[in-house]
């Protein structure tokens, strides 16, 4: 399976915080779409960072509470691994294990087109093992 089959049953729609918002901005947004983390990009398009709940919840953790009024530039991770949408969902499961990460941006000629998460790449596998079983059952029952 493909990236870009994920996005087509997800949609394509990145929720992004500009660098120079703040984190309490941030937790806004994360809240609004009930979602783990956010693109930091400052146009929509090109990627500055990313910034999880993870990354507030450490920061917090180490400088306090006046973290939340600072930017998000200060707090996100700018070494962003990316994945195409014709990039194959069983390299991107091993990627996202290997190192930790549990949201891909998804990039097609430099520009931002969609995202995705762990729990994504679960439900394609889900969904994949339950279409050869389903395959499997209907072979032995013909």
């Amino acid at each position: 399976m493909l990236i870009g089959t994920i996005l087509r049953a997800k949609g394509s729609e990145v929720a992004t915080v500009a660098p120079g918002s703040t984190v309490r901005e941030l937790l806004a947004v994360l809240a609004e779409h009930n979602i783990g983390a956010v693109v930091v990009s400052s146009d929509g398009l090109t990627i500055d960072g990313i910034v999880s709940e993870r990354d507030v919840v450490r920061r917090l953790n180490d400088r306090g509470a006046e973290v939340l009024d600072g930017p998000v530039s200060a707090i996100m991770t700018t070494e962003v691994r990316t994945v195409g949408p014709r990039d194959n969902v069983e390299e991107l499961r091993r990627t996202m294990t290997n190192h930790r990460v549990r949201h891909m941006p998804v990039v097609e000629n430099g520009v931002l087109t969609g995202i995705v998460s762990i729990g994504d790449v679960v439900k394609s596998a889900i969904e994949e093992l339950e279409s050869e079983n389903a395959s499997l059952v209907d072979y032995l029952h013909r």
